[in-house]
């Protein structure tokens, strides 16, 4: 049973939104300010499980998160989408003119920056998390300086929302996953999605060759992501979502790409959030 739930971020951060949503609001959520701490959190048995964004649709993917996975030989036992919507928020009675620098995740500034081209007196700078930087506007009573973070955050912090729904891209949705020190406990006939990791060597059409194998066994492609080698320059593993309707099939596949692939991983079996 899940009682501990390690989150990047504090309350009001979008972690702490998918760990609401995800499992309940009776979890207790070990706050963490980095992903590093996350994964620590996880492997000293200090949390039960683990949240972490693995991309957005703006953005694109968080590659260091993909490589703590493997790295930690985590296992991912299920997934949540979020629709994203950040807001500018501050101290009570201040106006947008008032506000001379906005601190948020530079996630977060990356996709809002066509909203702040309208403002060009504010100074954007880079933070570790959203909701944390909100929280420390109201402990510090810091005016002048703005947030970017969810209407929960606003609303636990206290904070007066000057932009709504500021991103650049309205519908704007990240992919989080939640991760455990061991593999899925959801039943087989219910797993309808999986991610792994493998390497292609240099010989010509040996990714493609993959690709046919997983397309001819009824898998469906949903991402691939490449992260170099750090021992071996110029190789790369890849990272591959694909969906299915029967777990068999991705069986048969799994046992044709270990033939043909090197160092196949499997780094979860799961269900798919998004049917």
């Amino acid at each position: 049973m899940i009682k501990t739930v390690a989150i990047q971020g504090v309350k009001g951060s979008f972690h702490h939104i998918v760990s609401q949503q995800f499992f309940d609001k009776t979890v207790h959520n070990i706050e963490c300010l980095t992903f590093d701490e996350v994964v620590d959190s996880l492997i000293s048995e200090e949390s039960d499980a683990a949240i972490m964004a693995l991309e957005n649709s703006i953005a694109g993917s968080i590659i260091p998160n993909y490589a703590l996975i493997d790295k930690y030989n985590l296992h991912i036992v299920g997934e949540h989408y979020v629709d994203v919507q950040h807001n500018l928020m501050a101290l009570s009675g201040q106006t947008i003119e008032d506000i001379k620098e906005v601190y948020s995740h530079p996630m977060a500034l990356l996709q809002c920056k066509e909203f702040f081209k309208q403002y060009p007196h504010i100074k954007l700078v880079e933070d570790k998390d959203t909701a944390e930087v909100a929280q420390r506007i109201q402990e510090g009573q810091l005016k002048g300086i703005g947030a970017i973070a969810s209407v929960l955050a606003a609303e636990i912090f206290e904070l007066d929302i000057l932009g709504k729904s500021i991103q650049t891209i309205k519908h704007n949705e990240t992919r989080f996953v939640i991760v455990k020190r061991t593999n899925s406990e959801v039943l087989e006939n219910e797993i309808n999605k999986a991610s792994i990791k493998f390497e292609a060597n240099h010989k010509r059409g040996s990714l493609a060759t993959i690709l046919n194998v997983m397309s001819d066994c009824k898998l469906n492609l949903t991402k691939i992501q490449s992260l170099p080698i750090i021992e071996t320059p110029w190789k790369y593993a890849f990272f591959v979502d694909v969906t299915f309707n029967e777990y068999g099939d991705f069986k048969k596949a799994k046992s044709l790409i270990e033939i043909m692939a090197e160092g196949l991983k499997v780094l979860g079996e799961y269900k798919n959030a998004k049917l």
